[in-house]
């Protein structure tokens, strides 16, 4: 009974702690986490940005990740798009009764793994549990806490006609590999989630250069909704080259048999950026000297500011509304 998830385990009582000690603490272990209290406290006096999400994926072990690992890394890329420097995390996981404690350790060390790859630590945390059917696996929150450094802050730069679209890598991949493994589809390594920690490649581009105007990862509904929703945002028209697009060729496949346009499946390691046309060039060069940003792209540019829409300029040459996604293609993606 040791070796699996009881309700017990949510109480509050003796099982509770002792999986919190002999488990949480052994891989997450630091001094404000080890207080074990109700808040992680620690002390700051500059600008915070502060971030929370929900990981729901299934299935949640996969190439190039797992459950942990993403919960990580998308709420570091969530804080490095708007400029901030990562510095703790809270997680809380929803757990059901029966789950393996063996993969509730190997999550758990896929977390340690990802916070001290990337410098970060877990500060506090809650666990919970439900009964067996009341939920899928494991779920978890996290929330997480960054510095924004004031030359990182791009949320006051105008975005202006002729400013380019830049995707920092292939589009959709994370999204078709996770349906590509719901369906048991064998695929050989190249086929796999681009789950990537964003944070230097961001961070390294907003200290080079001033005219980076908007930075935000794509994740659910893909680089086609994250531009419908600068369009929104900003009362502004987008162009987008097709035949600009980067993809892979696997992905490029995998979306004609599933039927889904790789332009609004997830990416879990791809920005898009809005770059003044004087210093697009100097990023883009940046960017692909970076291992995470070796295939960035143009991907379009800022035609006006007197239509909020998002145009595809086709590979025959045609143009049409591309639209954000209309209901949920991909579900438990993250």
């Amino acid at each position: 009974m040791q070796d699996i998830i009881l309700m017990a385990h949510g109480s509050g009582g003796d099982a509770m702690r002792n999986l919190i000690e002999k488990d949480f603490i052994k891989y997450l272990s630091n001094p404000i986490l080890n207080e074990l209290l109700d808040s992680g406290v620690f002390e700051l006096s500059e600008r915070l940005a502060l971030t929370t999400d929900s990981y729901v994926i299934s299935p949640i072990f996969f190439k190039n990740g797992d459950i942990g690992r993403l919960s990580v890394f998308g709420t570091l890329n969530d804080l490095c798009v708007v400029g901030a420097k990562p510095l703790f995390l809270s997680l809380s996981f929803i757990i059901e009764e029966g789950f393996p404690v063996a993969d509730l350790r190997r999550i758990l060390a896929s977390i340690s793994q990802a916070c001290n790859e990337s410098g970060v630590k877990v500060i506090t945390g809650d666990t919970k549990v439900v009964e067996k059917n009341k939920a899928d696996k494991i779920f978890i929150n996290t929330a997480g806490i960054g510095v924004i450094e004031k030359h990182r802050d791009w949320r006051n730069r105008k975005i202006e006609p002729n400013d380019l679209i830049i995707v920092t890598g292939g589009i959709g991949e994370h999204g078709l590999y996770i349906m590509l493994e719901r369906l048991g589809v064998q695929t050989d390594d190249e086929v796999k989630s681009d789950l990537s920690n964003l944070t230097d490649l961001i961070l390294g581009a907003l200290d080079r250069f001033d005219q980076i105007k908007f930075v935000r990862d794509a994740t659910r509904g893909g680089v086609a909704t994250l531009l419908n929703e600068i369009c929104s945002k900003y009362g502004v028209e987008i162009e987008v080259y097709e035949q600009d697009l980067p993809m892979k060729e696997w992905v490029r496949n995998a979306s004609e048999v599933l039927g889904i346009d790789p332009i609004y499946s997830a990416c879990e390691g791809r920005a898009v950026l809005v770059v003044g046309k004087s210093q697009a060039e100097k990023v883009l060069e940046y960017l692909r000297s970076h291992p995470l940003g070796k295939d960035a792209t143009v991907i379009g540019k800022v035609k006006s500011t007197n239509v909020a829409k998002v145009y595809l300029l086709t590979r025959i040459g045609t143009r049409r509304v591309l639209e954000s996604l209309k209901g949920d293609i991909l579900p438990r993606i993250c």
